[in-house]
């Protein structure tokens, strides 16, 4: 370890370590093969609140759903596979109170085309899914229910466990300090307030006196 090697100069000579001295080794990582983009749209979305205030929505991880996941062979395009599943999107929907409503945004069903190399039998590519799901525009609360429209972003990603051979510069720098929690005193900021005039001005002194 560089004792004395700030994070900003080790970046730095990571990225120039391809031009120094550096020392190959292998790691073993999850590397995408292949990746594509989509997005999908739900204009209205519709919640009973059940007679309660609603404060907030929050959207959790979109997956695959077990069991929809088909990946076949494409007719004279050789390492490029039909890849189909259901994507679900859990969101909740925070009430009045803390109580909490979850449910799912309607299922997206995906049909696209991935590369997908020939591979031995125990080789195992992964299918991965990332979302970003989005509230557009403002939500709306009529006879007590919500109504919301969604945008959604996804990635589609193919994954396979490699070892890579990579060039090294050294092992990272120790972590710094954590910081402490500590709860601020009120009083803190106060004795550093400007002391106020106590008295009220006469009239010569008011702004707007002529």
């Amino acid at each position: 370890m560089n004792e004395g090697l700030g994070h900003n100069d080790y970046n730095e000579k990571l990225v120039l370590g391809l031009q120094e001295n550096t020392t190959p080794d292998c790691i073993i990582v999850d590397k995408v093969y292949a990746h594509c983009q989509q997005r999908e749209c739900f204009p209205e979305i519709e919640v009973d609140l059940d007679g309660k205030k609603f404060e907030t929505i929050k959207f959790k991880p979109g997956f695959i759903v077990p069991g929809t996941l088909i990946i076949d062979d494409i007719e004279n395009r050789p390492n490029f596979r039909r890849v189909r599943f259901t994507l679900r999107i859990p969101y909740e929907i925070i009430k009045s109170g803390g109580s909490t409503i979850e449910k799912f945004l309607p299922d997206i069903q995906k049909d696209v085309v991935l590369y997908i190399p020939d591979a031995r039998d125990e080789f195992k590519f992964n299918i991965v899914v990332e979302t970003n799901s989005q509230v557009l525009g403002t939500p709306v609360v009529t006879g007590g229910k919500l109504t919301f429209a969604v945008g959604v972003f996804i990635i589609i990603k193919v994954v396979g466990k490699v070892q890579l051979l990579i060039p090294v510069y050294d092992f990272c720098p120790e972590p710094p300090e954590c910081e402490e929690f500590s709860p601020g005193n009120i009083c803190d900021d106060f004795d550093y307030e400007p002391f106020p005039d106590f008295f009220p001005l006469q009239y010569e002194d008011q702004p707007d006196a002529e």
